[in-house]
């Protein structure tokens, strides 16, 4: 099956609101047992807050536990997620935070609003033809000199697979790993500049690789000849 355009936010949406409960009781905090990967939000954090004020954007929010780290590292955050059912659990689980419904091909949010964007594990859900759309939206909302953490499944190459059942519920979801140079490609398109990239290798019940990739929005974007 072949979803229509933009109906994989549909999809996606519904089958995290199915998994909602049983996803957030397995991984209240999905980074407790990853040091590597705390300490990657950690470096994040200070970019940012080394750049600008400006409030960070968490796409893909989930339960809501990297807001509520970044909150925790001084960084004023609120998160975005397709889903209803993990904003209703991410509000419960941090009152003191800001979650909405939204999606990052979207976003609902002024030119050049937010500090940085942190997408961990969110781009996975997002087909290949919507990508330069989503980093459209990241360079259009990221101040001058803003921050991107990306986090996602990786391999040898790009692969992709659909999910139809998770803790006993039938969803739809399809499931997109790429490499470091396919994401990087994406966002230099779209006008933002990697300059980081660590990839590590599966850890405990994890069977891909998993890659981060820092980027930032120039400080001062180039002229265009016309």
């Amino acid at each position: 099956m072949t979803h229509a355009p933009l109906d994989f936010l549909r999809a996606t949406s519904t089958s995290y609101d199915a998994i909602a409960k049983d996803y957030t009781a397995l991984h209240p905090d999905g980074l407790a047992h990853h040091p590597l990967d705390r300490n990657l939000i950690t470096v994040f954090a200070e970019l940012v807050r080394a750049n600008s004020d400006a409030p960070v954007a968490d796409l893909g929010s989930g339960p809501g536990h990297v807001a509520a780290r970044l909150h925790a590292l001084g960084v004023p955050v609120f998160g975005i997620d397709v889903s209803p059912g993990m904003v209703a659990l991410a509000r419960e689980a941090h009152p003191a935070l800001r979650f909405h419904v939204g999606s990052m091909t979207s976003l609902d949010l002024p030119d050049e609003s937010l500090g940085g964007i942190l997408a961990l594990y969110s781009t996975i859900h997002v087909p290949d033809d919507h990508l330069p759309t989503a980093f459209a939206e990241f360079h259009r909302t990221l101040v001058p000199g803003g921050h991107v953490l990306l986090a996602f499944q990786s391999g040898s190459e790009d692969g992709h697979r659909r999910l139809t059942e998770r803790f006993g519920h039938e969803i739809d979801l399809d499931l997109y790993w790429r490499t470091p140079e396919t994401l990087e490609a994406r966002l230099t398109e779209a006008g933002l500049e990697p300059h980081t990239r660590i990839l590590r290798e599966p850890h405990g019940e994890e069977t891909l690789p998993r890659a981060f990739v820092y980027a930032h929005k120039p400080a001062h974007e180039p002229v265009r000849q016309s």
